[in-house]
């Protein structure tokens, strides 16, 4: 990340003052220490910038250009003159959860309240809503994992960031059933949005959150969102998120996860769709036994550019992880991966692996990967590799002989390829639909959310 202190640019010179022309609005609610957080990041981020060309992280990403468009910033949720639950029904229909929907980055109140408190003291819904309800507890956690002051997207959106996802599960309690986010973005011009999500599972507790992103208006959209997620000592924390927006949209997650000792944590990236994504994983392993799985699965096609960034920290003895991302691109689709595991000195008995594959469909189809291991220790396990390759011909040939059609064989191999990933995930009826979907992108079928009633991917 850039942490020079450079002359700003143009874009940033408007950002810090479109923050400054509106603080009254962005912070008028706030408790004093979130408006001290907000004047802290916007500070940092006039002082960093964004990221540069040079920087080797965003070699292959130059965000600053998509931020310097026409670009529309609310801080107030949208009166909407028509049930959004008409409009849009999720693409697992089946799924047994607690939906919660965010319409341009601003909770989507329903029937139930903004946010929820159990009986067993487990919280969620709106961050705006648990900032008023429950200002000690977000100041806790709220700004204590995703550093703003180095990284210069966490600090845009800590000083933009209106409204968002809060979940709590407490210690020693378990959701009994999973928490599906659901992200639409619908505007007649095109919108910045930037929102912010906050889970914290206690020592001892489990949690499940399933996060879906969607486009359902044929506008620019940049989405700039950042999640805090801590797990507590002996905590499981199950992650996935599916993004499907259409080609006109820039997404940039940052996802930053803090574990303690004994915890667990898994984190499933899966891209069927966007125009130019970037996916920022931060994980920081802070006790002893702990263990991180992340999986990414990105499919593009045409000219989009699908750029994964992941880092694991491992800072005390005996923690694994392990980091499995595959792509599949096809036209003229670009692909980027950059994943590193930094083991500390103190961090001995270290077991930590990463792999890349990728499949080109085409010649001009691009994929940059760079798996990258930086260790201080000596009594460690460590392994990283990348592979970027075409279809096997000998499979291909094994199955055509056997006389199945040559596009069924193709496609047959495509989905054995991604399958590795499409299985680690625990939920049945999202894998099974996960799966659904990536057979339908891997043939052309997946235009736009199944159960949309708006065409907005061309």
């Amino acid at each position: 990340m850039d942490t020079k202190i450079n002359e700003p640019t143009e874009a940033v010179k408007k950002y810090v003052s479109l923050y400054e022309d509106n603080a009254g609005d962005i912070s008028n609610t706030s408790p004093p220490f979130l408006k001290n957080l907000r004047k802290e990041a916007i500070e940092a981020f006039r002082e960093i910038g964004f990221p540069k060309k040079k920087n080797e992280n965003y070699k292959y990403t130059h965000l600053e250009p998509f931020f310097n468009g026409t670009l529309t910033s609310r801080f107030f949720p949208r009166k909407l003159e028509f049930d959004l639950r008409d409009m849009f029904r999720c693409d697992i229909p089946e799924l047994d959860t607690r939906v919660l929907l965010l319409l341009n980055g601003f909770f989507y109140k329903t029937e139930d309240e903004s946010l929820v408190t159990q009986e067993d003291g487990i919280i969620y819904g709106s961050l705006k809503e648990a900032v008023k309800q429950y200002p000690n507890l977000v100041e806790q956690y709220l700004g204590k994992t995703a550093d703003h002051k180095k990284d210069p997207l966490v600090a845009l959106n800590t000083a933009y960031a209106q409204d968002g996802m809060f979940i709590y599960v407490p210690d020693n309690k378990k959701l009994d059933k999973p928490i599906q986010i659901i992200n639409l973005l619908l505007s007649d011009d095109n919108e910045m949005v930037q929102h912010r999500n906050l889970f914290i599972a206690g020592k001892n507790s489990q949690a499940k959150v399933i996060i879906c992103d969607h486009s359902l208006s044929n506008h620019l959209f940049l989405t700039n969102s950042v999640s805090e997620m801590i797990v507590g000592e002996n905590a499981d924390l199950d992650v996935v998120r599916m993004q499907n927006e259409h080609n006109h949209s820039v997404q940039i997650t940052n996802s930053w996860l803090r574990q303690a000792a004994s915890s667990n944590a898994k984190h499933s990236n899966i891209t069927l769709h966007g125009g130019k994504v970037r996916n920022n994983l931060h994980v920081s392993l802070e006790g002893e036994n702990a263990n991180c799985n992340a999986y990414g699965l990105y499919l593009a096609d045409k000219n989009q550019h699908v750029d994964n960034f992941t880092i694991i920290e491992h800072q005390f003895p005996r923690c694994t992880s392990n980091q499995h991302y595959k792509g599949v691109l096809d036209d003229t689709a670009t692909g980027v991966f950059s994943g590193k595991i930094h083991v500390h000195p103190d961090a001995q008995e270290t077991e930590a692996f990463q792999s890349n594959n990728n499949i080109l469909l085409t010649r001009d189809a691009k994929m940059r990967t760079k798996p990258q291991l930086e260790i201080y220790a000596d009594d460690v396990k460590c392994s990283h590799g990348a592979t970027v390759g075409q279809i096997d011909e000998n499979a291909l040939f094994y199955l055509r002989a056997r006389g199945i059609p040559h596009n069924e064989a193709r496609l047959m191999l495509m989905y054995a390829f991604a399958d590795d990933v499409i299985s680690a995930i625990d939920e049945e009826h999202i894998r099974s639909r996960i799966s659904d979907l990536v057979s339908k992108r891997l043939r052309g079928e997946l235009s736009r959310c199944n159960n949309c009633a708006l065409s907005c991917y061309d």
